[in-house]
């Protein structure tokens, strides 16, 4: 019999449909999970309501009676989540960018080096690597719930602190600022895989992820479009402190917003799980779970070990190109700062249509392995198209080439975490997005660094080619990936016995 979980208060009970797993094993085209434990979820013939049968030791995730793991449904309040959970990620990764979209002004403002407001960038994947795990297990000790409220309070703090730093010689305040923001992004970037699992059905999985991403690559837009608009590149320090002032109000006040709404809307899980994978992976939760277990697993997993490389080359080269892009088209277009936050705006808008479309196309095809490949690929070619042009000093060229990089390098960002899903499921969610993400922030720092003394050394194609180079060889490992689509053989095969 499923006992009741004591957190039931924070589950969500409003469901939209209804479906009653009934299905005979023998009707599977595969009998069972070859590589993992399986459970029943198919409905008793007794007098009693159905249950899943489970080991001892094995405790289910917010149940309210016996028929809740055999019961597949989804909840009306699905929606509400990811977009509540997709605006605060847009105000953090506003906040990532604000700096280095007008990288110019702040160093003039500060009277600091172009390096260290590089930092502020930089200092969001840096503070990712060691909390990471901390973070992790947080996620699975208290759930989605805690968590988001954790990392939307954090971003509201660091909102607020940088309004202590509008004198030249606060530069320090600004910082300690970013970096509170810094820890709020390591309880957000790990999330929307794990949000899609746990509250969206099998055919909708795809889709939330790129939804839930979706609102970081919108701040990130946002973060290139409105600090050119709201700070102008002006002397007069004064009035350059008062139109800082603005533009972290603004954002203060939107965080403090979005902290409010998180604390209304988000649940901690639906009242049924919204799959059959989910209510398996439900079934198998063991509170005695070891995460240096988990993790040894997965990189015991090849697949899993040639994504988490080809994952970071590709994002860890967008994080470098979004840090540098206003110094590179300033280098090529002096005074042409608004015009270097629109081109930015151009690739983040372009790669949200590239992850909107990657993710509907993924939930109807579930083509993992194809469409990963050929988005990798097509992201080498805009990359090389783009470090052409740059020079070309037609800067409308710019605007349709950097465009077309980022459809598909900033489309491939949710990819990678769906297919990160697949490969090692039933394993947390957290732990394999949070490693993707580890991935990334260590080759986003090294390829800042280095691209950024090849920028002032040799030139911004130098730079650019740089990159180049690291594309191709993360589109050469993503060939050799084999697709075990582990979570949608979960999907379709109904397992009729627990085997530890």
């Amino acid at each position: 019999m499923v006992s009741e979980d004591p957190k039931q208060g924070q589950c969500d009970d409003g469901p939209t449909s209804r479906r009653e797993v009934s299905e005979d094993p023998s009707d599977s085209a595969h009998p069972s999970v070859s590589i993992y434990p399986s459970v029943s979820i198919q409905p008793s013939d007794s007098e009693q309501p159905s249950s899943l049968a489970r080991p001892s030791g094995l405790t289910p995730v917010c149940s309210s009676g016996p028929e809740d793991l055999s019961v597949i449904k989804v909840s009306r309040r699905r929606w509400a989540v990811v977009l509540v959970f997709s605006c605060y990620s847009m105000c953090n990764a506003f906040q990532w960018i604000q700096y280095g979209s007008i990288n110019n002004i702040f160093m003039a403002f500060y009277g600091v080096s172009s390096f260290a407001i590089d930092w502020l960038s930089m200092c969001y994947m840096l503070t990712y690597i060691p909390l990471l795990l901390p973070v992790a297990w947080l996620l699975e000790k208290f759930g989605l719930r805690t968590v988001a409220l954790t990392g939307s309070a954090l971003n509201c703090v660091g909102a607020w602190v940088k309004l202590g730093s509008l004198e030249p010689h606060l530069f320090p305040v600004t910082v300690l600022g970013q970096v509170i923001c810094s820890v709020a992004q390591v309880f957000i970037l790990g999330m929307p895989s794990r949000i899609a699992s746990v509250w969206f059905g099998a055919n909708e999985v795809s889709t939330a992820c790129s939804l839930a991403v979706f609102g970081n690559q919108l701040g990130i837009a946002i973060g290139f479009l409105v600090p050119p608009v709201l700070v102008p590149n002006i002397e007069d320090q004064d009035k350059l402190a008062h139109h800082i002032s603005i533009m972290f109000y603004i954002i203060g006040g939107v965080a403090t917003l979005l902290f409010l709404l998180v604390f209304i809307v988000f649940k901690e899980k639906p009242k049924h799980p919204p799959s059959r994978a989910q209510s398996l992976s439900y079934a198998l939760a063991s509170t005695d779970s070891s995460y240096l277990g988990s993790i040894i697993r997965l990189f015991k997993n090849l697949n899993f070990v040639l994504l988490l490389i080809t994952y970071g080359l590709n994002a860890g080269a967008f994080y470098a190109l979004s840090t540098l892009l206003n110094r590179m088209v300033i280098m090529h277009y002096p005074g042409e700062e608004v015009n270097a936050g629109r081109i930015g705006l151009t690739i983040i808008i372009a790669g949200m249509f590239g992850a909107m479309i990657s993710g509907i196309w993924l939930d109807k095809s579930k083509t993992y392995k194809e469409t990963t490949l050929a988005v990798y690929i097509m992201t080498l070619v805009g990359m090389v198209v783009y470090t052409l042009t740059l020079n070309l000093e037609h800067l409308w060229v710019v605007f349709i080439t950097a465009g077309t990089l980022g459809f598909f390098m900033t489309g491939y960002l949710p990819l990678g975490f769906e297919f990160a899903v697949e490969l090692t499921y039933p394993e947390s969610e957290g732990i394999s997005s949070g490693l993707l993400n580890v991935s990334a922030q260590v080759f986003g720092i090294i390829f800042t660094i280095s691209q950024g003394q090849i920028i002032d050394n040799y030139g911004t194609r130098s730079g650019n080619i740089f990159l180049c180079v690291f594309l191709a060889l993360g589109s050469a490992l993503t060939a050799f990936i084999r697709a075990d689509l582990r979570r949608q053989k979960a999907n379709k095969e109904t397992p009729d016995t627990v085997s530890m």
